[in-house]
């Protein structure tokens, strides 16, 4: 029996990701090329990214049947079991049959054949037990932090810091937000060509929904969003809704010295260009020199020539002989807000790690203050959820550094007006801190923070 594409292609994805700590987003860019069909396309992704969503589940259900952890056997038997479960539980217009049989036969592939036997047996008696909820296997007596991170298959220790942190009800929520697939949300260059973009892109056969949050802000599914002339030409760009709110709370202006001090891959930086003008200067810096040579490829794809690209480790202190009006630091951080997205982030992640972004940050954060004008705005932000690495961040920046203040949220709603979509009430997007926030599970949204401050003027 020979094995489909989509499940080649997904199984040597998922053995990179365990295997090399790669990126499944990265992997499937890469494998699904214009030549591969649709069909297969869409099974690859399905099974990557429900795989790595629903691993510690799927691993549960197995050792329910094993009678030994799922770690304990060679890679390649646990990711095709792992695939054949996903298959039975969770995609129903995928045959028992088939699930079965080519699990096996990517067995048998991988140079595993004396397992074929075991795997044939495990998935058969799970087929047959597909149907029945997983909470039927769960001891009686279990940890309620532990049962929700089995059920919705998320480590306990970060189910427990959620828990604590938002509550039950928003923590199944934002659980639940995780395990879904996440919409693909874009953003046009020029909110006044919407209906043109929007057209041409529903004769590419592409579904279009309207943003949440933005105007300029828009979904789509359906078929290859970067095979459209519009993504081409850069008349749109791929990001995440509360991603395209961070630059805009800058407040740039025409003229302004801009500084985007972790840049990379550069999905925030096009607004602060243009919102600076041909009078500002606007400084995209990074410490990888790769990450800056494909920001430089997407900055040509939209026509965005005027950038200052810089490789610098920004940790420590800026080799700048000017003071820049606006500063974005939009700092590396755990990603808790985009393990919907990004799925293997769960099962990477150790908690003693928020310690050491916490430093990292804090020392990106206090470099930046100081290249930060009299007058001028500040705005740090991540794509985590967590306390260490947001507000006590902020917290330790302005208690070591003189001179900087919160911006109130009522200045910062003055940036967005005219930006956001009728009936959006901008103070809805900050919290009682007034923080930026947004939450999966409450937006259809990654989890972003940002705090806004500012360096006061010279008397």
């Amino acid at each position: 029996m020979t094995v489909s594409v989509a499940r080649k292609i997904a199984f040597e994805i998922l053995r990179r990701v365990e295997a090399e700590g790669a990126y499944a987003s990265d992997l499937l860019h890469a494998e699904l090329s214009a030549e591969v069909r649709a069909e297969d396309a869409g099974l690859a992704t399905e099974l990557v990214l429900g795989v790595l969503r629903w691993r510690r589940l799927l691993d549960f259900l197995l050792e329910h049947a094993l009678k030994k952890p799922v770690a304990r056997l060679d890679l390649p038997v646990a990711l095709a079991l792992r695939m054949g479960l996903y298959q039975l539980r969770f995609l129903e217009r995928v045959p028992a049959r088939a699930a079965v049989n080519e699990s096996v036969e990517l067995v048998k592939r991988a140079r595993k054949t004396s397992a074929a036997t075991l795997v044939n047996a495990v998935l058969r008696r799970a087929a047959g037990e597909a149907a029945a909820s997983a909470e039927e296997f769960l001891p009686a007596d279990i940890a309620g932090a532990e049962r929700l991170g089995i059920v919705h298959s998320h480590p306990t220790w970060m189910v427990e810091r959620w828990l604590e942190r938002f509550g039950e009800e928003r923590t199944i929520g934002l659980l639940e937000a995780d395990n879904r697939a996440p919409r693909l949300s874009c953003a046009l260059r020029d909110l006044a060509r919407r209906d043109e973009i929007f057209e041409s892109l529903r004769g590419a056969g592409l579904r279009i929904e309207a943003g949440q949050i933005l105007q300029a802000a828009f979904a789509v599914s359906g078929r290859s969003l970067t095979r459209t002339a519009a993504f081409r030409e850069g008349a749109i760009s791929i990001q995440d809704e509360a991603s395209q709110v961070v630059p805009l709370l800058l407040g740039v202006r025409a003229g302004d010295r801009v500084l985007d001090m972790c840049a990379a891959p550069g999905g925030k930086t096009p607004a602060l260009v243009r919102a600076a003008g041909a009078g500002g200067m606007v400084v995209a810096a990074d410490r990888h020199a790769h990450r800056l040579v494909a920001m430089r490829e997407q900055l040509k794809r939209l026509r965005l020539l005027s950038v200052r690209l810089v490789e610098l480790d920004a940790a420590g202190r800026l080799p700048f002989g000017v003071f820049f009006d606006r500063i974005l630091v939009d700092a590396p951080c755990s990603g808790t807000g985009t393990v919907g997205r990004h799925p293997e982030i769960r099962w990477r992640l150790r908690p003693q790690q928020l310690a050491e972004f916490h430093s990292l940050q804090s020392a990106l954060l206090k470099s930046a203050l100081e290249r930060l004008a009299p007058g001028g705005r500040l705005v740090y932000s991540t794509c985590s959820l967590e306390a260490e690495e947001n507000e006590r961040v902020v917290e330790d920046a302005l208690g070591d550094v003189r001179g900087v203040r919160r911006v109130d949220v009522g200045e910062i709603t003055e940036a967005l007006k005219g930006k956001l979509v009728a009936g959006m009430d901008a103070c809805g997007l900050f919290d009682s801190s007034g923080y930026f926030r947004t939450l999966p599970g409450l937006q259809d949204a990654d989890g972003f923070f940002a705090a806004i401050l500012e360096m006061e003027p010279k008397n």
